[in-house]
């Protein structure tokens, strides 16, 4: 592994050679000079896990390792893992592992736990036309509303699927046929909020069991992808890990969003769509 490549790659990089010590997001994002932000959602494109949460398991599994060699003091590991008590050490070995660092020490092995190993970085991308850029105008989206991290995303097919007798029907205010499935309040531990919605007049005739999400007015990069949406994650791996940073630009802390239009079948995932991309201006 070496630190030059994508986004992804740099900040795997650097990850493998610090985490021993105390490193934070903005640590990372700082070395790489790029926005928390943009690193945080190259680093989930590419690898399928928020940035900080592969920190974390990353040093838990050196832990791990040390109490399954008979390492005497677990405060000391603790410490060397970035918590400040035995108990919080605990908590999180215990969430990561299902078993608390007194039972791996016990048992002296590691064949019934999971480590996070070191990710490779898959440095193969697709295919992308380039985009154009638009200024977007201020979009005022309703639908329904889900927490998820990258690790649950896969519920969000299940998602628009209960989304779409709605969008049959129509809605209140509802201003085209043109779908958005807007993905926006990302955290520093990788969760974020998918809306599958569409553009609304106002949201004030609305049921109050939709969701409301208001998009500013934005710069953006708008890519048309014309395959399978079962290939949109290689799609934004490589908006994210190659075309972004290869443009000299950088991402906005905005929603982006998937534009589907007419031409888009739901039943069987082919017509392609349009990812925008919130740029700076």
């Amino acid at each position: 592994m070496n630190p030059t490549g994508n986004t992804a790659g740099k900040a795997l990089w650097f990850i493998e050679s610090h985490f021993a010590g105390e490193i934070t997001l903005d640590d990372i994002a700082t070395t790489l000079t790029v926005s928390r932000f943009q690193l945080s959602r190259a680093f989930e494109a590419a690898m399928g896990v928020p940035v900080m949460r592969y920190v974390r398991a990353r040093r838990l599994s050196a832990a791990a390792r040390s109490l399954s060699q008979g390492a005497p003091d677990i405060l000391a590991i603790a410490l060397d893992a970035g918590y400040g008590s035995h108990e919080a050490f605990t908590r999180a070995f215990r969430e990561q592992f299902g078993t608390t660092p007194e039972a791996i020490r016990a048992q002296g092995h590691l064949n019934d736990i999971e480590l996070m190993e070191p990710i490779k970085m898959d440095e193969t991308f697709v295919d992308v036309e380039p985009p154009r850029f638009e200024s977007g105008r201020l979009l005022l989206i309703a639908g329904l509303r889900e927490r998820y991290d990258c690790t649950s995303s896969a519920g969000i097919p299940a998602q628009w699927q209960r989304f779409m007798p709605q969008f049959e029907t129509g809605m209140a205010g509802q201003i085209s046929r043109v779908a958005y499935g807007v993905t926006c309040n990302f955290d520093d531990a990788g969760n974020f909020d998918y809306l599958c919605g569409v553009e609304v007049a106002d949201f004030s005739s609305l049921p109050a069991s939709l969701s409301r999400v208001r998009i500013a007015g934005q710069r953006y990069a708008v890519f048309q992808l014309s395959d399978h949406i079962s290939t949109i994650r290689r799609s934004l791996n490589t908006i994210w890990n190659k075309w972004l940073p290869e443009s000299g630009l950088e991402a906005a802390d905005a929603p982006n969003f998937e534009r589907y239009d007419e031409s888009f079948d739901p039943r069987t995932g082919m017509g392609g769509m349009e990812f925008w991309l919130p740029i700076k201006a």
